[in-house]
Order: structure tokens, then sequence, then C-alpha cells
């Protein structure tokens, strides 16, 4: 990783798209700062498309879409996209399964995650699963050795796993947050990532970060990056200065610098 600020004027000229994880790396210890989001709207001010893809559940991302300066979200880890009409303050839906598949996906992971906590009493639903559709959260316990039961037996039960600063996180449908930005990017943008990777810039800090890592050229990881470098197999390419907030709004001004 290089540090952020080395980066040249000409770096991103490129970038028309950014996408960036929410959880400490727009905020920073659970608050958003009033500069990260003039930097939202900085970016969103001069023309780029600015998509957060986040493991943050529904209910979240309903608000973020409807009230954020971003252009839609992608939530749950790539379950869904959520955007505001043009035409009024309703939002568009698109979930990652189609509506009759999605009702009996509900209604598979409730019952795998009443067969975890059984298996592992100690494992507790994370505070915002009430406002989930497409994915369990699981609190990440003290004890590692809890966190490593968990992962196992979601994975036992043919889920699919991720594990950030907040979360353990089973989803069904083998898709991540890199599966749901190259969707959305091509039938929403008509951007095909394979073949436009550098328009592009994708920010965050940790584990589920890693698809997105390893695939786009333009990659910051905010400063707390470094905690989970030794579960990520690539780096991303620069790493800011500051935390989560601050950390987003080096790589936001490196963007506009470039315009």
């Amino acid at each position: 990783m290089k540090p952020l600020n080395d980066a040249t004027a000409l770096t991103f000229q490129d970038v028309r798209f950014v996408l960036t994880d929410m959880d400490e790396t727009l905020t920073y210890r659970g608050r958003l700062s009033a500069r990260t989001y003039e930097a939202l709207e900085r970016l969103q001010h001069a023309g780029i498309i600015v998509i957060p893809v986040t493991a943050a559940p529904a209910g979240w991302c309903d608000q973020m879409a409807r009230m954020w300066p971003v252009d839609g979200v992608i939530g749950e880890n790539g379950g869904f996209f959520f955007a505001r009409r043009a035409s009024d303050h309703g939002l568009q839906r698109l979930f990652w399964h189609g509506d009759k598949e999605l009702i009996r996906i509900i209604e598979q992971l409730a019952q795998i995650g009443e067969r975890v906590r059984r298996e592992i009493p100690s494992a507790t639903f994370a505070d915002d699963q009430p406002f989930r559709q497409t994915s369990i959260a699981f609190a990440r316990p003290e004890d590692a050795m809890v966190e490593t039961e968990v992962v196992a037996a979601l994975r036992s039960e043919g889920a699919d796993v991720t594990v950030n600063n907040l979360w353990i996180l089973g989803w069904l449908g083998g898709y991540d947050k890199l599966s749901m930005a190259r969707r959305i990017l091509l039938e929403r943008y008509d951007l095909d990532i394979d073949k436009e990777r550098n328009t592009v810039l994708y920010v965050g800090d940790s584990t589920n970060d890693a698809p997105m890592f390893s695939f786009f050229n333009h990659t910051v990881g905010v400063s707390t990056v470094t905690q989970y470098l030794h579960e990520i197999p690539v780096a991303p390419r620069w790493i800011s200065e500051g935390p989560g907030g601050s950390g987003f709004v080096e790589a936001a001004c490196a963007v506009l610098a470039a315009r």
C-alpha cells in the first residue's frame, strides 16, 4: 500500500464512480461526521456517481438511499440495491433474488439463524437483525473461539459468510459486494467493470471489502484497514492517513482534485 497523499493529480482522472463501504469507512466509531457528509455532496455535485456498498441492514439502507447525497445503496453485502426515484420520495428496490425466491430465502435464513443459536447458546443476533431482509447478522463476540464456531455453523448450513468490524454475516445466494456492484453498474449505468474498471474507485476498511480490493485498480483502505490485512488476500493500493470518515474525505478530495 502507498500513502494516499503520494497520489498525483492524474492518478484518479478516469474515476466516474465512487463505491464505498459504510461502517468505519464513512463512519468512525459509529458516527457520521459533517465533513464526510459534505464530501459525499461534493462528489455528487461534481458529477461523480456515489454508491455505498455495505453489510448494513435494509432498514438503514432505506434511510440512506432516501436522504443521503448518494445515487443508491447496495446493502447486506450485496443482497439488494435501493435508489431514490426521481419522480417522488419513494424508492426503487432491486433484490439479488427474485420476489418469489426471496420469500423462500427469508424463511430459510430464519431457520438457519435459530439452529445456530440452539447449537451455540452464547451466539446473539445483532441489534439490527429485525431490520434485515436478505441476511443473518450475529454480533461479534469477545471470545474468538465463539466467533469461529458461529462462522463454521453458518457455513455448515450452506450459508455464505463474512466478518467485518461489527457483524458475522450470513446469507444465501453466492453473491458478494463485487457481484452486486457488477450487476448494478451494468444494468443501471451501462458500465461493464470488466472493461472499464479504472472508472471506479473503492474505499473500504475490513474483511468483507476483500473482493473489491482484489478487483478494482483504484482502491483505498482507510488507516484502520491494517487491522484486517492478514484476512485480505490483496491489500488496497492506497491507504489514507486517517481512519473512517476522515480517511474517506481524503479519498474524495483525491478524486475531486483530478476533475
